[in-house]
């Protein structure tokens, strides 16, 4: 799906933007553990851009439900566990790390989604 390709493609830009902002605008303005929190948001969404896209080329030759799914909690992963994270080290409102998780568990469903399509019609 094309969808998932453009999603994918914009996550990638906004990790690296948001790399670039933690790197130079939150140094020094939150403490290193949030800052190494905020770099952990930035390497997942990086990962599960790729995996966006990668989800993208592969529906072109396998179309169907399992494929649809698992781009969509791959996104929604994406936007739970990086969010979550990038929200909590600005905020340091520690709550917000029960999102996390949720977050996690959408990116292993996707995978694992994926792992069924392709090894039911590849």
């Amino acid at each position: 799906m094309k969808l998932f390709i453009i999603l994918g493609a914009i996550n990638a830009f906004i990790a690296v933007a948001l790399g670039a902002f933690g790197a130079h605008a939150l140094e020094g303005k939150v403490p290193d553990k949030y800052l190494e929190t905020w770099k952990t948001g930035v390497t997942y969404e990086m990962f599960h851009a790729a995996g966006l896209m990668i989800i993208g080329l592969v529906s072109s030759k396998i179309s169907g439900p399992l494929m649809t799914w698992s781009g969509w909690l791959m996104f929604i992963g994406i936007i739970l566990f990086s969010g979550s994270l990038y929200i909590l080290c600005v905020t340091q409102i520690k709550i917000l790390g029960a999102i996390t998780p949720l977050g996690g568990v959408s990116f292993l469903a996707a995978w694992v989604l994926l792992i069924i399509a392709v090894n039911k019609h590849l």
